[in-house]
């Protein structure tokens, strides 16, 4: 559930926040008060595009922050998927901190990226804007809403049907990248031929080009590694007479002659021992280490030569050893295929027919899913339209096949609606005017909402076109919503405000010099004198507030039943 909604420095609003509750949520306003600031702002705060002149004049940020509560387990896994910390309340604040040319997501207080909140957002909340109702005059989506209805058992089908459709569309194009004449397949083979043999003379060993390169380096820096090291071994050795090896012996000798005088010196002894001894393995180290790197000319031009070589093979054929020595196993397995080159083309003909038709089954099956649950979608659609003031309304989810697979099935799928008795069916776009597809709109909203897990329904004008019973209809229609989810809706009809359970209203006020538009919650009394403005009363009389009451009172009566 939405909780609370922080706005600051957005378009007219300065800072506002306001708490929401479960049910149904209605906000009102004047004709250009900022209702739509709402829908903005939430969508703002859920990777909606901003630009500079939504910041509010003089202020150098915007920030808007949501607040949910009482996550379900779908929230918290995909919190762990995101690597974010659930909380153990089960809160998520999502917040947005908005600059020209910047943006910073948080979620719960961690940093994250537009695309996570995004993934989120789709558990917690499901917005309606003012113009969604027009997505359904493209017949593409009508797709994707009997899917959602479908639910859970429509996932495992549609999976198969994409991976047959991948598996098929590889194997095409596998055939048409094989396809070869006479020509084309001789160069291709003398091609291979060469190139392969290439490598395999080369005799290549994986892990060959790192080793050489560290002895090369080695040897190119030989002379100045042989002087460092035989002044070091000079210093540190016995030979020279200011040797660090030759001193040391001098003074455990002197130390010596005293050690047995005291017990302490003894002990300075056996450390200066350990010292001179560490010096001697140093020094035999060293030496060794000098007799190991010496070369001759021979082997430091072999050296070269050989990278020289690995170095051609991998600008050639890949960037390490091991690509190379990959791409000669593709030649080797090209040359197979251009040698049996028939029976390969053969072997792929028969491997897409057989997955042609496992993609022609998985098509069924994801088929008859939709087309029975379109059955049963197509009674609810038409029961909650009928509710809806569709006094003589034909409706049907037709399922057909269209001529070519795609990776979601041959299905095609498109809504169609009669609203006159004695007239055809004929697609929902040929048909309903504005006014109907809202209401076309909120009854799909309603179906699916018995199968949504997510909490929270935004409603932006849904009332758009409407008024007189319909609009009560609607506001029934919404209230039904309300009682397994929380909704927030938008409205200008008094029939939905008097279905309200916490009724807020959004108000412009100006000075001077200043505009801001602020969203608070209203009493008894002020929503009974909002109710009267939308009944079309200038002044709140005895008369006008009375109309509101019973207004009121008979959305009450509906509530109690």
């Amino acid at each position: 559930m939405l909780q609370s909604l922080h706005v600051k420095n957005l378009a007219l609003m300065e800072e506002t926040e306001v708490e929401f509750g479960g049910g149904l949520n209605i906000l009102t306003g004047e004709t250009g008060a900022g209702k739509s600031l709402l829908i903005g702002s939430v969508n703002l705060a859920l990777g909606g595009k901003f630009d500079r002149e939504m910041l509010r004049k003089g202020a150098d940020y915007a920030l808007v922050e949501l607040v949910f509560t009482g996550g379900d387990r779908r929230v918290e896994e995909k919190l762990i998927q995101l690597d974010l910390e659930p909380e153990e309340d089960g809160t998520v604040i999502v917040s947005r901190k908005m600059q020209v040319g910047k943006s910073v997501y948080k979620i719960n207080g961690e940093t994250v990226t537009a695309k996570q909140v995004k993934e989120l957002s789709e558990l917690l909340i499901d917005i309606h804007g003012q113009h969604e109702h027009q997505s359904l005059l493209k017949k593409r989506n009508h797709m994707e809403i009997l899917d959602a209805y479908c639910g859970e058992e429509l996932l495992a089908a549609a999976e198969k049907v994409e991976t047959a459709y991948r598996e098929c569309r590889e194997l095409r194009r596998s055939m048409e990248e094989e396809s070869m004449d006479e020509e084309t397949k001789a160069r291709e083979q003398a091609l291979a031929e060469f190139e392969l043999r290439e490598i395999e003379e080369a005799r290549l060993v994986p892990g060959e080009d790192e080793e050489l390169e560290k002895s090369y380096r080695l040897m190119v820096n030989g002379k100045r590694i042989t002087e460092s090291l035989s002044e070091s071994y000079k210093y540190t050795g016995s030979d020279f007479a200011s040797g660090a090896g030759g001193a040391l012996s001098r003074a455990l000798k002197a130390l010596r002659s005293v050690s047995s005088l005291d017990e302490r010196l003894g002990e300075l002894e056996e450390q200066l021992a350990e010292i001179d001894n560490l010096l001697a393995d140093y020094n035999r180290e060293l030496a060794g280490y000098m007799e190991d790197s010496e070369f001759e000319e021979e082997e430091f031009a072999a050296a070269e030569e050989r990278l020289n070589q690995l170095n051609r093979l991998k600008e050639k054929y890949g960037r390490t050893i091991e690509d190379v020595i990959a791409y000669g196993h593709e030649r080797e397995a090209l040359l197979e295929r251009i040698n049996d080159y028939e029976a390969y083309m053969e072997q792929l003909k028969e491997k897409l027919a057989a997955a042609e038709e496992r993609l022609e089954t998985a098509c069924g099956i994801l088929s008859e899913i939709r087309v029975r649950n379109a059955a049963v979608l197509t009674g609810q659609l038409k029961a909650a339209l009928v509710h809806l003031n569709f006094l003589t309304v034909e409706f049907e989810i037709a399922v057909g096949r269209t001529p070519d697979i795609t990776a979601k099935g041959y299905d095609d799928v498109e809504f169609l609606i009669s609203t006159n008795p004695g007239e055809a069916l004929k697609p929902l776009g040929q048909v309903a005017s504005g006014g109907e597809l809202s209401r076309v709109m909120l009854a799909i909203k309603t179906v699916l909402a018995g199968r949504d897990a997510v909490d929270t329904l935004i409603f932006d004008e849904i009332d758009a076109g409407i008024s007189g019973r319909t609009a009560w209809r609607v506001s029934e229609e919404l209230d039904t919503v309300a009682h397994g989810h929380q909704v927030l809706c938008i409205t200008h009809l008094p029939q939905i405000a008097a279905m309200a359970d916490r009724h807020f209203v959004i108000e412009k006020s100006s000075s001077q010099d200043n505009t801001i538009t602020d969203i608070r919650r209203l009493e008894e009394e002020e929503s009974l004198g909002e109710l009267a403005r939308l009944l079309g009363s200038d002044a709140l009389t005895e008369a006008a507030l009375s109309n509101a009451r019973e207004m009121r009172d008979q959305a009450a009566a509906h509530k109690k039943k």
